[in-house]
């Protein structure tokens, strides 16, 4: 009793269809041999599971259907059919009613409540949950309990196996760390454990206790004797970086950081052992002039390298292995050497991983210099040419921590859309994931939207200049190619490498008008050094800000009284230029500097607890999405306060006073007009793909 599905889709789409014979047309004619000596029953159940196949395949899809209607489109005009073909193949009719509907409030991007429950029993408390349209024409739910794509919903394994695809290839995008490439090797976790204690810096490093130090050293020996498989093995980076902290703890520590009498006899046992099975890069990073332990080898000392590039590193490497520093065209000319990591044809550069990470890590537990740091600053900017210049009176380059955040809400893409709306254009820039936190970044929540986060500079410039959008986001994947092939060797070094600072004090394209840099850090030290980075860059205005977990994010949460040592959240300091010049040609009386702690209530605001998102990519755009629809609450009040203080302090024209500043970018909210930047963002984000 063969049942054709063109017949089904007669059916149950008939009253919804204006061209059913058309659909029939394409039927087989074996879908109507079905006589009337077949087994009705077994027709009627097969009536039932279709209607419940229509029912799920139309359901999702209802959205598109209300959207069409409310945009007085006549939906009737298209057959379902074909739309339900055109949804399913990913073609250009599809992708323009998404946009359509992603660009009209409701019910494209609707807001539903979802009841409350025994645990929260306050009903003015409602939660949320918001619709997005996907590229392929389905939707995702984002809320509590819609954790997963629709396209992991409705493959089944047999489709998955049909289509090539394992489970580790359909992400979750609602949670930031299923956004790390699946290629890339993860570390030893014993040995990335140790990293994390040892490649710090002179004062944080906690040396190894006997038991830990023999764990890690017993670990090491196992996996060059190649008895540790998979992710078990610790990578030549791993080894790199582990004994390039041993040796300058070593070397050039202070005492209380030094190797403990644990790790020295965990490593008088072992040490033999390993020098016998250890590569000779490795051998030179742990003992380079030949004396550990009164070993009186030569390897260390006679190791050159393989070809100039590795040369050139292993001369740097000395002087960082001895507590040295270097100079700010030795700097640069090491990384133009070794960089990219993988050239265009796939292949390797051949640069060995351990002595790359030995580098980039003893540089950062040596604490950089100011040459060193401006020398890892700028050695890309020519990497893709003449930066391109905009047509606008004033652009901010944010400089948020690459590697996201894992608790609070991260405002900067919803600021951004703000301050647009009076003018003040944004430049965003970062990586979809990065270690070592692998938090929420404003790639996974743009691509998460549907925007295109492959944007070239010149896309990225026409957007900014765009009177409509004002804004953009720069994937360093386009910007800076040579600094992002090194994402998976940062992994294994655990801790942050110089170019987690300087990555945030960037120029990937410039303006006609006023240029201003903003960028996040936590760790107290490093706010005067980014200072002068961006005084090095020429802006007009320059401006740090310890945020919540070192992003960009003022709070306005009341200061624990058992807050931890060193600059509060909310630390802001910069300079601000007097009249157009930039800041390379003003001098010290002309350039205003500055440094407060902003406290939220001096400006009329409420204290609130930060908005947790957990790493949650779907419920840090379900609040800032809540909030420029106008919803009151955190999530509202960070953003008016960080585009507001922001510009105050960047003396943005219209900003002078800081009420006025704070009132302008509630307007840009209350009006709907931030909101409509962002969805317009998305939209013309694909234009000239």
């Amino acid at each position: 009793m063969p049942i054709d599905t063109p017949f089904l889709s007669f059916l149950f789409f008939q009253p919804l269809c204006p061209c059913p014979v058309e659909c029939l047309s394409n039927s087989s004619s074996s879908a109507w041999a079905w006589s009337s000596r077949d087994n009705y029953f077994s027709f009627f159940l097969l009536q039932v599971v279709n209607c419940l196949i229509v029912f799920c395949i139309f359901f999702p899809l209802k959205g598109f259907i209300v959207a069409s209607a409310t945009g007085n489109q006549r939906f009737s005009k298209h057959c379902f059919c074909h739309l339900l073909k055109e949804i399913s193949n990913g073609q250009e009719v599809s992708q323009k009613i998404k946009m359509r509907a992603l660009l009209t409030p409701e019910p494209s991007l609707s807001f539903s409540s979802i009841g409350t429950n025994s645990r929260n029993p306050n009903p003015s408390r409602t939660r949320t949950s918001l619709h997005f349209f996907t590229r392929d024409g389905g939707h995702r739910l984002i809320g509590r309990k819609s954790r997963l794509t629709a396209t992991r919903a409705v493959l089944d394994s047999a489709t998955m196996e049909q289509l090539g695809l394992k489970e580790s290839d359909i992400r979750n995008p609602a949670i930031s760390s299923t956004y790390r490439n699946s290629k890339l090797p993860k570390p030893n976790q014993t040995v990335l454990e140790a990293q994390a204690r040892v490649c710090t810096g002179p004062t944080q490093t906690r040396p190894l206790s006997e038991e830990q130090a023999f764990k890690v050293l017993d670990t090491i020996l196992r996996s060059v004797r190649g008895q540790l498989k998979d992710e078990e093995q610790v990578s030549k980076a791993q080894l790199g970086a582990f004994f390039a902290g041993m040796t300058i703890r070593a070397n050039a520590f202070p005492e209380a950081t030094q190797w403990s009498e644990g790790e020295s006899r965990a490593l008088n046992l072992f040490w033999p052992l390993l020098a016998r099975e250890l590569p000779a890069d490795v051998i030179f990073i742990a003992d380079p002039e030949g004396s550990l332990l009164g070993s009186g080898s030569s390897i260390g000392p006679q190791f050159v390298g393989n070809g100039t590039s590795e040369m050139r590193l292993v001369g740097a490497l000395r002087e960082i292995l001895a507590g040295g520093h270097l100079g700010y065209e030795e700097i640069q000319g090491v990384l133009r050497d070794v960089l990219p990591l993988t050239l265009e044809d796939g292949k390797s550069t051949g640069v060995s991983e351990s002595l790359l990470s030995a580098f980039l890590i003893g540089q950062r537990m040596n604490r950089e210099t100011d040459r060193e740091l401006k020398a890892y600053c700028l050695a890309f900017d020519d990497e893709l040419g003449i930066p391109p210049v905009a047509d606008v009176r004033s652009l901010t380059h944010y400089g948020e921590p690459y590697d996201g955040n894992t608790r609070y809400f991260r405002s900067t893409l919803f600021v951004a859309a703000v301050r647009s709306c009076y003018s003040e254009s944004s430049l965003l820039h970062g990586v979809e994931w990065m270690p070592p936190k692998g938090g929420v970044t404003e790639e996974q929540m743009l691509k998460f939207m549907g925007a295109n986060t492959n944007l070239s500079l010149h896309q990225a410039k026409e957007l900014i200049e765009d009177e409509e959008v004002g804004f953009a986001y720069m994937s360093q994947r386009e910007a800076r190619p040579s600094l992002y092939s090194l994402i998976g060797l940062r992994e294994q070094i655990k801790k942050r490498p110089p170019l987690a600072t300087t990555e945030k004090v960037q120029q990937f394209i410039r303006a006609k008008g006023r240029e201003s840099i903003v960028a996040g850090f936590y760790h107290e030290g490093y706010e005067e050094p980014l200072l002068m980075l961006m005084k090095r860059r020429g802006v007009h205005s320059g401006l740090v800000v310890k945020g919540e977990e070192g992003a960009l994010s003022m709070t306005t949460r009341l200061r624990s009284a058992n807050t931890s040592k060193g600059l509060p959240v909310n630390y802001c300091s910069g300079f601000r230029s007097v009249g157009m010049e930039s800041a390379c040609e003003v001098d010290g009386v002309s350039r205003q500097s500055f440094r407060l702690e902003v406290n939220a209530m001096d400006y009329g605001f409420e204290p609130t607890d930060t908005p947790r998102t957990d790493r949650s990519v779907s419920k840090n755009i379900e609040l800032g999405l809540a909030a420029l629809q106008g919803q009151k609450g955190p999530a509202y009040d960070r953003i008016v306060l960080n585009a507001g203080i922001v510009d105050h302090l960047l003396g943005c024209d219209g900003a002078e006073d800081v009420s006025l500043a704070l009132d302008r970018a509630r307007e840009a909210i209350d009006s709907g007009k931030a909101l409509k930047r962002l969805l317009h963002y998305i939209k013309m984000s694909h234009k000239g793909k």
